[in-house]
């Protein structure tokens, strides 16, 4: 409380300044809890100082290292990732020609019924004819969807493990076929269902209102197709949100950001990442534990900024100026992952196209068959870890099952922050975020990238092969 004003200018010393019970603004009782925007300010500035720091030690020590011409790509890896670019989706419209098969035989289903119904058949005798006629129809449909489909990824992961060396391009190649196995998986899944309601075999067969402007077997159609094979997503549907026209000023601004990245991210593996990785050698080899941390913590940086840098460059940068060409409406590809409480909260808010057609056409289906929730969602995680080895292993000609057991590790995770959500006394959405920084950020994806790493060069490098192996043996055996 202030003295009065005429008090104050005649007897300033005598002023109360301590009139109020007030508490420190840090202490957890306080009434007006501070900002701390100031310290925020002053992390970004430490760790920007630090990190150029680090950048200064490292060209001090080895150098510029990137350059463009030191790839070792071959021409041979140029002309089958070329090739599969080109055939993978191929195996898109054969879908399309089975799915037009298909249409041809719920057309002759329906005539045959409004025949059924001018004989006076009853509704249950040829509902039953119908059920039979689709049952046995897409056995033959489901069959030729599954070697189609499966063709896809055993060619395309043949060529990239024996015949692209370069695992840059192998990725793209298999990331490639493995989008066009799930856009196919679902343009099968939804047309059976979409054919099922056609035929009216289930009293609940109510379509969302959104499909009544392209009902089917209206969809089955080459520009339809088309549209899906672009649309960024991997989940089918006849008809979708639309934008009424394309800002070409914000897709320039996407790529621009997208190309900026891409480049940021190039350079941080090349003069950053490369040489920590071959340093990091010896130590697997030996099996030096404090060294092998000491080499994660300083891999945790570089791997943070990637996929940081990753993220958005895929799911903001490129995947919106995509959605803008394709003046596609539904732009929700992430949600605020790094908020996550929990790693199940992380993986429903991360990559969600994904999760959605793992939602759609995996997790749903099961449950609806019977199967306990819980056990639905390892099945997910499971297909989801195999897909993240091949992904992984196929491009780098090491299937070590390292990224598959690193899916089946967010489980136990998941039942963790799950529980820490519901413990009193302690912060779980802040344990829960935390947990997922460090399994994730410090742990996981640099332990993922150093075993790649090692079991590329031990494979094909050609100091390391015979040196790593016979020191591991050796390492063991003192063990």
């Amino acid at each position: 409380m202030e003295a009065p004003k005429s008090t104050e200018r005649k007897y300033n010393h005598a002023v109360a300044v301590h009139s109020v019970s007030r508490t420190s603004r840090l202490s957890s009782g306080a009434e007006n809890p501070p900002s701390f925007v100031g310290f925020r300010n002053l992390m970004i500035l430490m760790l920007i100082v630090s990190n150029l720091r680090l950048m200064v030690e490292n060209l001090r020590k080895y150098g510029v290292l990137v350059c463009i011409r030191c790839h070792d790509y071959r021409r041979q890896d140029i002309v089958y990732g070329g090739m599969l670019y080109l055939l993978v989706p191929l195996h898109l419209f054969v879908a399309w020609f089975i799915e037009l098969a298909a249409a041809q035989q719920a057309k002759r289903a329906v005539a045959r019924r409004k025949r059924a119904e001018e004989a006076h058949k009853t509704p249950d005798e040829y509902r039953a004819e119908l059920r039979r006629a689709f049952q046995a129809s897409w056995k033959l449909i489901a069959l030729a969807h599954g070697v189609n489909a499966t063709l896809n990824l055993v060619i395309a992961s043949y060529v990239v493990y024996y015949r692209i060396h370069h695992p840059l391009i192998g990725t793209a190649c298999e990331l490639h076929a493995v989008i066009v196995w799930l856009k196919t998986c679902s343009y099968a899944f939804t047309n059976r269902d979409l054919r099922r309601a056609h035929l009216s075999l289930s009293s609940s067969n109510e379509m969302p209102e959104l499909y009544k402007s392209c009902p089917y077997p209206k969809n089955i159609t080459f520009n339809n197709l088309t549209y899906f094979w672009w649309a960024p997503t991997l989940v089918y549907q006849p008809v979708y949100p639309r934008t009424t026209h394309i800002r070409w000023i914000f897709v320039g601004k996407r790529l621009a950001e997208g190309v900026l990245l891409s480049v940021a991210i190039w350079i941080a593996s090349a003069q950053y990442a490369a040489p920590l990785l071959q340093n990091s050698l010896d130590k697997m080899a030996s099996l030096d534990v404090i060294s092998i941390l000491e080499r994660l913590m300083k891999l945790s940086t570089i791997s943070l900024f990637c996929w940081l840098a990753g993220f958005f460059a895929f799911f903001q940068s490129f995947l919106n100026a995509l959605a803008e060409v394709m003046m596609f409406g539904d732009r929700e590809f992430y949600s605020d992952w790094w908020n996550a409480p929990s790693i199940r909260k992380y993986w429903t808010s991360w990559n969600r196209p994904v999760m959605v057609f793992m939602r759609r056409h995996i997790y749903a289906p099961l449950v609806g068959r019977g199967w306990p929730p819980a056990l639905a969602q390892v099945t997910v995680f499971v297909f989801s870890g195999l897909l993240h080895e091949l992904l992984v292993g196929i491009p780098t000609h090491n299937v070590i099952w390292v990224a598959f057991a690193g899916m089946l590790g967010q489980i136990p995770l998941i039942v963790i922050t799950d529980a820490l959500q519901k413990i009193k006394g302690i912060n779980g959405p802040v344990m829960g975020n935390i947990i997922f920084w460090v399994t994730f950020c410090l742990v996981g994806q640099p332990l993922a990238a150093l075993l790649y790493f090692f079991a590329w060069q031990a494979k094909y490098g050609s100091v390391s092969k015979p040196l790593a192996w016979e020191k591991i043996d050796q390492s063991l055996a003192a063990l």
